[in-house]
């Protein structure tokens, strides 16, 4: 019952995506990235290559893959990379990543688009990132007896897998060689399942991946330049609530001498367009030059990669989501550079959110009025805001190792040969 529902599924999916792509941006780019993608794949990808294919749902399960696909090119040079995505938030970002050697949207789950899909790239090793169960790619993924890896993952209590009727998420679960979770309450729910033997705690690759950027990232010249010496509160993937709450702090920042850099979440013309009309005297940065650097205090970043780098020269970060049901963004990228975290309310579900909250070194707040408050905090008492970010800082810090363990299970059950 439950496949024949699933494949109900599949196909009421499919008939909302094209006629939503009628209309919508993202879905036209959903549907046709995905035309003619069999012939693609046969025409790019010989036959006989030793491949590793990676899939990700969309951009921020990229960003906890991407650590493990740069250590796997270095180890194993003799390996291609194919790495796939669901969503095009991630493909349209990520389809000239350098590091891959083809990337792809996932066709739509399947018995014969898996089988097509499996038939052609023929992979050595597959891993996918947190989430994305899809039941016939896993199926046949088993059958062909290829090493199948779980990365970064995290259940909650309230997810499928753990209800009388999850039989059919279950068996998809077991069909994993090793389910590599990011904490000890994602483990029991597993342990609680009969698949412990195949389940182990080994964080979250994104703190491994934050720390690399950290550890490496370039000057921004005209960011510098903006800056000029100033206080900046950098909002990082906003979205119009963030951004309404944001303007409603303008007069306090304006008082302290505290500059505001705004990288929304989405960068499309009316949503750039919106933030101006809210910040009117702002300057963009895709036109900002250093002879006008200085003749704003806000500045809108209209691009997308510059954002993990552009926290490490922020007196505090605010990132967005966490004011909608959209949930808040990757708050880890921020915590690196042991700065002091804001975000909204809706953070539950995103553990290293609660846990920052929990050593303080991390804010939520629900409006304007309690975030002006703490960071009059930070004007008044500098030691206080030291000791914040350093704690946000010392998090991240802990949290480094997921990768390691990752690769050594690759290595140890030789998974992969040179």
């Amino acid at each position: 019952m439950g496949i024949f529902l699933y494949n109900i599924f599949l196909q009421l999916f499919r008939a909302a995506i094209h006629v939503a792509s009628l209309f919508n941006e993202k879905a036209k780019k959903w549907v046709q990235g995905r035309k003619n993608i069999f012939k693609i794949l046969e025409t790019v990808i010989p036959a006989g290559e030793k491949i590793i294919w990676m899939h990700c749902a969309s951009l921020g399960e990229f960003e906890q893959g991407r650590p493990v696909i740069e250590r796997l090119k270095k180890q194993y040079p003799y390996y291609k990379i194919l790495l796939t995505f669901f969503s095009p938030s991630g493909f349209e970002v990520q389809k000239n990543y350098n590091n891959a050697d083809w990337v792809f949207y996932l066709p739509l789950d399947g018995a014969r688009n898996a089988k097509r899909f499996l038939e052609i790239v023929n992979p050595s090793l597959v891993l996918f990132v947190k989430y994305e169960f899809w039941y016939y790619y896993l199926k046949k993924i088993k059958y062909r007896n290829i090493p199948l890896i779980l990365i970064s993952a995290i259940f909650r209590e309230d997810m499928s897998f753990f209800k009388w009727y999850g039989g059919m998420q279950r068996k998809i679960l077991s069909r994993f060689n090793h389910l590599f979770v990011q904490d000890a309450e994602s483990k029991k729910l597993i342990d609680g399942i009969g698949l412990s033997s195949i389940c182990s705690v080994a964080g979250d690759t994104r703190f491994d991946r934050v720390i690399e950027i950290a550890t490496s990232s370039k000057s921004l010249p005209h960011i510098e330049k903006f800056i000029s010496g100033n206080k900046v509160l950098i909002a990082g993937s906003t979205w119009k609530n963030d951004e309404e709450l944001l303007k409603k702090t303008g007069d306090f920042l304006s008082f302290n001498k505290v500059k505001l850099i705004i990288a929304p979440h989405e960068i499309d013309t009316e949503h750039i367009e919106n933030i101006q009309t809210l910040f009117p005297d702002s300057l963009l940065y895709s036109s900002l030059s250093s002879s006008q650097a200085n003749n704003s205090d806000v500045l809108i970043i209209d691009n997308i990669g510059m954002l993990s780098t552009l926290y490490k020269y922020a007196w505090c970060s605010y990132v967005g989501g966490g004011l909608s049901r959209t949930g808040v963004h990757n708050v880890v990228e921020a915590a690196v550079y042991s700065k002091p975290v804001f975000f909204g309310p809706n953070y539950e579900k995103y553990r290293e959110a609660t846990e920052l909250l929990a050593i303080k070194g991390a804010f939520s707040i629900i409006d304007k009025d309690e975030l002006i408050a703490v960071l009059n905090q930070f004007v008044l008492n500098s030691s206080y805001y030291r000791e914040t970010g350093e704690k946000a800082g010392a998090y991240v810090k802990k949290n480094e190792g997921a990768l390691e363990v990752i690769i050594n299970y690759i290595q140890e059950n030789l998974l992969l040969t040179n």
